[in-house]
């Protein structure tokens, strides 16, 4: 299984980016995806999920009606629009693959990317 994370970049505040992620080896129909953050010095922090049917997602607190996760059945893929960028979001974002959807949170698969870098500037 590979998980390949693009389209993270620096931004000023108030931006927004598009991230992508493409998966192979996965059973991508049948998984539900989420996406992760870690910033220097902390912990790896859940920011959303979609379940594997894609019409349920779950997404942190602190991005909510900012961040928006999406998949592409065709394309094998999870996207994950972020809006009003603030640097408080700077960190590196991971996707997750196959990971335990519930309606109220997502448990992380072994599955990883090796994630792309998000940096903003105030």
């Amino acid at each position: 299984v590979q998980l390949v994370e693009s389209g993270g970049g620096a931004v000023h505040a108030g931006g927004s980016l598009r991230l992508s992620c493409a998966t192979s080896g996965l059973d991508f129909s049948d998984a539900s995806m989420g996406w992760f953050r870690q910033a220097p010095g902390k912990e790896r922090d859940f920011v959303a999920a979609i379940s594997w049917t894609g019409t349920s997602t779950i997404s942190a607190d602190s991005v909510k009606d900012r961040f928006s996760i999406s998949r592409d059945n065709t394309q094998n893929s999870t996207y994950l629009q972020m809006n009003n960028l603030n640097p408080d979001d700077m960190a590196v974002y991971y996707c997750n693959g196959g990971g335990r959807y519930r309606g109220s949170y997502y448990l992380p698969s072994e599955y990883w990317g090796r994630g792309t870098q998000v940096t903003v500037a105030s």
